[in-house]
């Protein structure tokens, strides 16, 4: 199938571009002034795969190759995939604190009517990272912002969990801070809905033990691993039964824990 060739992207903001640079060090890169009356640019929130590129949608491809920009969490992740697909839109890493005001930068792009699309290293954005500020000011200006759907890790571990799926509490990443963590987990004894939260291989023992001591043995719970890879695997059983496997062996890939809501919003704790 043919494919017209892309226009050259006009300038469009001094930021941190995946061909290399400093940040807020590109004099080149700047915002049109935009023309008495020209409407907005749309900011558009695409997702991107999970682990395998076939669950990419044509909608999001037809998006990634008509934007001026492409803001990613990490631009060299969303080079590679926009190269896989011969999409040669301009990237840029959008940082949540920055040496300059990138949120500003985009705003202005699309205030003079240039089309933005946001992007995370795998899955919806604004889960889990730091898109939902240029989202919220976005909105606030008025400018246009429009949802290409696609995978979510939480969602597709939900479903496949064989927990219940009609109420749920997506927490993200657990605290790092020692009293942070025992708060937070300590809430989540209360929580009737079913539970969703992302963890690093690196820190699932000691969320798991943490886990257990909020919730007790007996709380149902699904490990999701690498969702859409090939060495996905699903763990199905309760908190007692999950800690044993997992100290044994040294875990590897990306883990979303689904666990069983509370059966009455008062439960205590385990002692």
């Amino acid at each position: 199938m043919s494919r017209k060739r892309m226009p050259s992207a006009p300038p469009a903001a001094n930021l941190e571009l995946a061909a290399g640079g400093a940040a807020c060090a590109a004099p080149s890169l700047q915002a049109e002034k935009p023309a008495l009356g020209r409407a907005p640019g749309t900011l558009y929130l695409v997702s991107t795969p999970i682990g395998n590129l076939e669950d990419i949608s044509l909608r999001a491809l037809r998006v990634l190759r008509q934007v001026r920009l492409v803001a990613a969490e990490d631009a060299r992740i969303t080079r590679k995939l926009l190269d896989h697909f011969a999409i040669p839109t301009q990237v840029l890493t959008y940082r949540l604190h920055s040496r300059c005001n990138q949120t500003e930068e985009l705003l202005a792009c699309l205030r003079a009517g240039q089309e933005i699309a946001l992007v995370s290293d795998a899955g919806t954005p604004a889960i889990a990272d730091p898109g939902s500020r240029l989202i919220a000011a976005a909105i606030a200006q008025g400018v246009p912002v429009v949802p290409i759907p696609g995978p979510v890790a939480a969602i597709s571990a939900l479903v496949v969990s064989g927990l219940p799926t009609g109420r749920f509490a997506f927490d993200g990443f657990p605290p790092r801070p020692r009293a942070d963590r025992q708060a937070f987990f300590a809430s989540l004894a209360r929580e009737t809905r079913t539970i969703l939260l992302y963890e690093k291989a690196s820190c699932l023992h000691a969320t798991l033990e943490d886990l257990l001591s909020a919730l007790g043995p007996d709380r149902a719970l699904a490990i999701a691993r690498d969702l859409t890879k090939p060495g996905e695997t699903i763990y199905r059983g309760t908190l007692g039964q999950a800690i044993p496997p997992f100290r044994r062996r040294k875990p590897r890939g990306e883990f979303v824990l689904v666990i069983a809501g509370s059966p009455t919003p008062d439960a205590p704790s385990p002692e």
